[in-house]
């Protein structure tokens, strides 16, 4: 049975892959026909989606569960669409992110292209790094299994995970369309626990799915991508590249002694 579960993840993994090269392969199409390379942020969700959705019917030939596929398909595309969503909204009629057009800029600097920056720079990157994250959305549905504990809790810890990063993004919009707020640290509500609750609620989203998908030997590859999701959240894209910008802000010290970093704890006095 494991040897089943392994060919047809390979199969999996394929079809994910190539699924892939099309959607980013589209995603830049777009970016340098509009000359916009944050298009990509939105894109990132969307991509988990495909992904997952691609999975689920190429594995239907092998001898995953039902149940499996399909819960990990559903906790995927909440959350992805959602994430969409949100972040297509927020960037629409913007113009270019200003962490982008720096990355142009540097390009430019140094003799690149448009094109150069955004396939190197930016959509090599992010498809590369999207395919290793979803592990858990190609390896979960051929699990032969369905491990009922690990589904209960992985659906539980992805539903902490959702709760924090709907609400976190929902509270700041509602901060910032107050323009009394504009340059002052948001640090009310879930922002009053952690300085970062739309990021650690992405990570936990990511280790619920990790555990759904983990049901069996295999599965346990599924781990890798909250793993590393968590990581890069932490460390490198998320709240760390988010706080060179805070640190300027009047309070920000303050605010951040008595605030956890990234998990959600009771602030200190």
């Amino acid at each position: 049975m494991i040897a089943n579960d392994l060919s047809q993840t390979v199969v999996t993994l394929g079809a994910g892959l190539a699924a892939l090269l099309v959607f980013m392969g589209l995603g830049l199409a777009y970016a340098l026909k509009n000359s916009l390379l944050s298009i990509v942020d939105t894109l990132w969700g969307l991509g988990f989606v495909v992904v997952a959705a691609v999975s689920a019917v190429v594995s239907l030939g092998g001898d995953g569960g039902q149940a499996q596929r399909w819960i990990v398909l559903v906790m995927v595309a909440v959350w992805g669409l959602r994430l969409a969503w949100h972040i297509g909204g927020r960037n629409h009629g913007h113009g270019e992110d200003p962490r982008y057009a720096d990355l142009l800029e540097q390009g430019e600097k140094a003799g690149r292209s448009f094109a150069q920056t955004a396939i190197t720079r930016v959509f090599l990157p992010q498809g590369i790094a999207m395919f290793i994250v979803s592990a858990p959305l190609m390896v979960g549905p051929n699990n032969e299994r369905l491990s009922v504990p690990l589904t209960v809790i992985g659906v539980a810890v992805w539903a902490v995970g959702l709760f924090f990063e709907t609400v976190g993004d929902a509270q700041l919009k509602r901060y910032k369309s107050d323009p009394a707020n504009k340059g002052k640290i948001m640090d009310t509500g879930l922002w009053s626990l952690t300085r970062h609750p739309n990021y650690f609620g992405d990570a936990t989203v990511w280790w619920g799915l990790g555990l759904v998908a983990a049901g069996s030997l295999p599965g346990l590859v599924a781990l890798i991508g909250p793993a590393i999701m968590s990581y890069s959240l932490v460390n490198v894209t998320g709240a760390k590249l988010n706080e060179k910008s805070q640190r300027k802000k009047p309070g920000w010290d303050d605010y951040a002694r008595r605030t956890s970093y990234f998990i959600p704890l009771p602030p200190k006095k």
